[in-house]
């Protein structure tokens, strides 16, 4: 049986549209419009989708750092049990938000460019009373340590590194008052690719290190493919796929999802084919259409897609489809490196290569 960590049931964050002089509300901007999740303890769920789909709102109204619409966040505290987020008062959530911590998009303006690198580390430990003195000092060297900078680090101010080391600073301060959930949100998205890596690798260690739960958001699939566990697809504010990274990368079961995989790029240069490309426009938050909001650019769109939304539907195996046709659709998922084929002449060009290479360091 699944330990569930955080269970998020209709969750709805919808922003006024205010026109003319008395700022009047005209309509809204349904940036979350009915989401459903269900991340377990110790995995990494991943939430992937085209910009402004909504799911960096997702993850900041979980934390309610924006107040929700509507919706409930069930997350199982350590010492409170299973709290709804949503109707916790100050004094609840103040208990509630250490064991839930976020790292932010951009590591340039996430970090407060007049403070020290150990004041902000610090900051949460001061603002929840929890270390002092020699003990707090203690403490911000070794989260420093523990995200691969150096205990001296502390004394410096953000300017003075690179995007990638910010970068785990602002994992040091998610760690501080070890949390049991941690919203990961884009968190390579702003550095270079080599710089990704590491990050990455970082984050898979320290959540075998420390028992962490991540939600990963991201728009990176080469990323989200690598570091989950199960994966959400989000639409227009909307969940519209959710599986494991096998289900959801080779056997799709939503066409929007299949266009998202066919941007990937093709390791086998004799299976290349153009991506699938859609026609029209990401429909507006604020007038959705009816029915499938992703008719208007389904190339497989059918009568009903115009008239009636599909649920979200299990299709088998927990794969979750928000599609009239999933059963029936025969959708193109990515490739698995394995299905390559190689050419002996290849693989012993490379086996050589290998051995002459390590030769090489012998005799240094």
């Amino acid at each position: 049986m699944n330990d569930v960590l955080l269970e998020v049931t209709d969750l709805k964050k919808h922003f006024p549209i205010k026109q003319g002089f008395l700022r009047r509300t005209v309509g809204h901007v349904k940036a979350v419009d009915g989401v459903n999740l269900s991340v377990n303890r110790g995995e990494t769920f991943s939430v992937v989708g085209e910009s402004g789909c909504g799911k960096s709102t997702t993850g900041r109204t979980i934390l309610r750092l924006e107040e929700p619409t509507d919706g409930s966040v069930v997350f199982d505290h350590s010492e409170l049990g299973k709290v709804n987020i949503g109707d916790a008062d100050h004094k609840t959530l103040k208990r509630i938000r250490p064991e839930m911590q976020i790292i932010f998009q951009d590591p340039f303006s996430s970090l407060d460019s007049r403070m020290t690198v150990g004041r902000i580390i610090a900051e949460p430990m001061i603002i929840n009373n929890t270390l002092s003195g020699r003990a707090l000092r203690d403490r911000i060297a070794e989260l420093l340590t523990v995200v691969g900078l150096r205990p001296e680090h502390a004394s410096r101010y953000p300017h003075a590194f690179s995007g990638g080391q910010r970068q785990r600073i602002g994992i040091a301060r998610a760690l501080a008052l070890n949390p049991k959930l941690i919203i990961c949100d884009e968190p390579v998205s702003a550095l270079d690719v080599s710089v990704q890596a590491q990050v990455l690798n970082l984050l898979e260690d320290l959540q075998d290190r420390f028992d962490l739960t991540y939600l990963f958001i991201s728009h990176d699939l080469s990323v989200v493919e690598h570091i989950s566990d199960r994966v959400a697809v989000m639409y227009v504010g909307k969940v519209v796929e959710v599986g494991t990274t096998d289900q959801l990368f080779y056997n799709p079961r939503m066409p929007y999802t299949e266009a998202l995989l066919s941007s990937l790029p093709q390791p086998d240069p004799r299976k290349r084919t153009r991506p699938t490309l859609l026609t029209g426009d990401v429909p507006s938050p604020a007038n959705p259409p009816s029915g499938c909001y992703f008719h208007t650019r389904c190339p497989y769109a059918q009568d009903i897609c115009r008239t009636e939304e599909p649920p979200l539907r299990d299709t088998g195996d927990n794969h979750m489809a928000a599609c009239h046709f999933s059963d029936t659709l025969e959708l193109k998922g990515a490739s698995r490196l394995a299905e390559i084929p190689v050419a002996p002449e290849v693989m012993t060009k490379q086996a050589e290569k290998q051995q002459a290479q390590r030769q090489q360091e012998a005799t240094k």
